[in-house]
């Protein structure tokens, strides 16, 4: 472990001197407040239109909802995920409390699950795309490969700065996300209950495992949730750095693999096979939410369980390739 730490070390000051996480946050300091002023729009033109009453916003959205299920012009698989949306909407009226709660909490709650299957995905891949391929490309990892350091505790020492630097941003992300949005929604909300454990059976919903939480708690579960994505991710995108000389393609060969996902989230759901891509996994917020699943019968223990395959097999490529391989020509 002596002789890995300075690796880790050195790695890690490569990240910071390429400066693509200042990049990150940079990205994250511009759009966060572009989200922010659109909801708070959104929120003002609520309030106006319902003159505060988010039970009567509500009312009306179950009411829009329900009115749209006898168009032959929406497709089934839409009515099942508003026929689903209806009955969580009218539980929580039943026991009075808004979803949607204007406050910074909720907003970075939104913003986090509108982010994990494409937007911090992308940020983790553009530190993780070229930590092997970019020092092919400039030459540097011939002089580090010439040293009396075995290959794998090369690799592994970038696997842990890569990790590193996933959870910083994951962590930056929330951070700036609350701090930003509080100055437009207040700081309050931690508190505010939200109710988690909505099992899908078909079209209907499963209330016997509805448990409200804080606010706070199911951020925490959402946080590990979004990191386990980002890590998964970021191995992935580790082992595709390794196997493809050029950062270029690395990114690009990513970048089309998340949002290809994106498009199968939906319309996959008459293609079962499609489930076991870790793409279509990566929205796991959505179980604690209680949204429907992209295909019938996924869980979220069905989808910890795909992605982890994914990341070890991508861990295991990445060894056996990184040290049999005739990297110095």
């Amino acid at each position: 472990m002596s002789s890995l730490w300075p690796l880790i070390q050195n790695e890690t000051i490569k990240i910071v001197k390429r400066k693509r996480f200042y990049v990150i946050l940079l990205v994250l300091l511009v759009l966060v407040p572009m989200f922010t002023y659109a909801q708070m729009k959104s929120a003002e033109r609520s309030r106006d239109k319902f003159n505060s009453d988010w039970r009567l916003e509500l009312q009306q959205r179950i009411t829009d909802n329900e009115s749209s299920l006898s168009s032959d012009r929406i497709p089934d698989e839409w009515k099942r995920y508003r026929m689903i949306f209806i009955q969580q909407m009218r539980y929580y009226l039943e026991h009075d409390v808004n979803p949607n709660e204007p406050n910074g909490v909720t907003f970075t709650r939104e913003f986090m699950n509108n982010s994990i299957s494409l937007f911090i995905p992308l940020m983790i891949m553009a530190i993780a795309s070229d930590i092997v391929s970019g020092e092919r490309t400039t030459g540097t990892i011939k002089m580090l490969l010439t040293r009396p350091v075995k290959r794998w505790k090369v690799l592994l020492s970038k696997l842990v700065a890569l990790l590193m630097f996933i959870s910083l941003i994951v962590v930056s992300a929330y951070i700036i996300a609350y701090l930003v949005s509080g100055l437009a929604f207040g700081y309050a909300g931690f508190n505010l209950p939200i109710f988690t454990g909505f099992t899908i059976v078909g079209s209907e919903v499963d209330m016997s495992t509805v448990q409200a939480v804080p606010q706070w708690k199911y951020l925490l579960m959402q946080g590990g949730l979004v990191w386990y994505v980002g890590v998964c991710v970021g191995m992935l995108a580790f082992m595709v750095s390794v196997l493809v000389r050029s950062t270029a393609a690395s990114i690009v060969i990513m970048m089309a693999a998340l949002i290809a996902g994106n498009i199968l989230t939906n319309m996959a759901s008459a293609w079962n096979s499609a489930k076991y891509l870790f793409m279509v996994n990566l929205n796991l917020t959505d179980y604690l939410a209680g949204n429907l699943p992209p295909i019938e019968g996924m869980t979220l223990n069905f989808s910890l369980i795909v992605l982890a395959v994914w990341a070890a097999l991508a861990i295991l490529v990445s060894f056996s390739v990184f040290t049999r391989r005739d990297i110095l020509n």
